[in-house]
Order: C-alpha cells, then structure tokens, then sequence
C-alpha cells in the first residue's frame, strides 16, 4: 500500500514535467512561409539569392535576414524570430523589403 506522502512525491514530478513539455512546444514559434500574407507583402524569400532584384531594387548581395536590425536570432541561427513578420521564424539566408542594417 502507498502512503499519501509516496503517491504525491512520485505524481508531482511527472504531472509537472507533463505541462513543461507542452508548454514548450505550444510556444515555439513557426517558420514562415512564403505565401503568407505578411512575407508576400515584404517579397520575402527563404533563400535572398533568389530575390528579384529589378522587383525588389534595395536588394543588393550580401544583404540576409540574419544581418538584419529585426532579426531576433543570432547572426549564425539557421533560423529566427522577425519582427516584421509578426515574430514567426524566417531563414537567416532569406531576405525581405524590411530589411535594415544591424547597428
């Protein structure tokens, strides 16, 4: 038979480990696709070499999210949050008409 005190000790870990892992995996946040309204609208693209640069003239060479002043990650995350994507996940080798200088 198990005591009050054994039952509690052996289910609060488990039931608290539970709602963790949900937790994380609720509030990750979601790559961006192209075809959503907010990338279409700023000519987005998951790869800034294929960027239409007579559609899009402030593209130039060089220019990638993960050098953006709006891009959350670090320069060498494969992905990261965008401010100007409402905080979804762009690529960092992708390129939008927001883009601006990193201080």
């Amino acid at each position: 038979m198990t005591s009050r005190r054994q039952f509690i000790f052996k289910t609060i870990p488990v039931v608290a480990l539970t709602i963790s892992a949900s937790g994380l995996t609720q509030a990750q946040a979601q790559k961006i696709a192209e075809t959503d309204a907010a990338a279409t609208a700023l000519g987005y693209k998951n790869d800034a070499t294929k960027v239409d640069a007579k559609k899009f003239p402030a593209y130039a060479a060089g220019k990638t999210c993960s050098n953006c002043m709006l891009y959350q990650g670090k320069a060498t995350d494969s992905w990261g949050a965008c401010g100007a994507m409402g905080n979804k996940l762009v690529n960092g080798k992708g390129w939008c008409a927001a883009w601006a200088k990193k201080a």
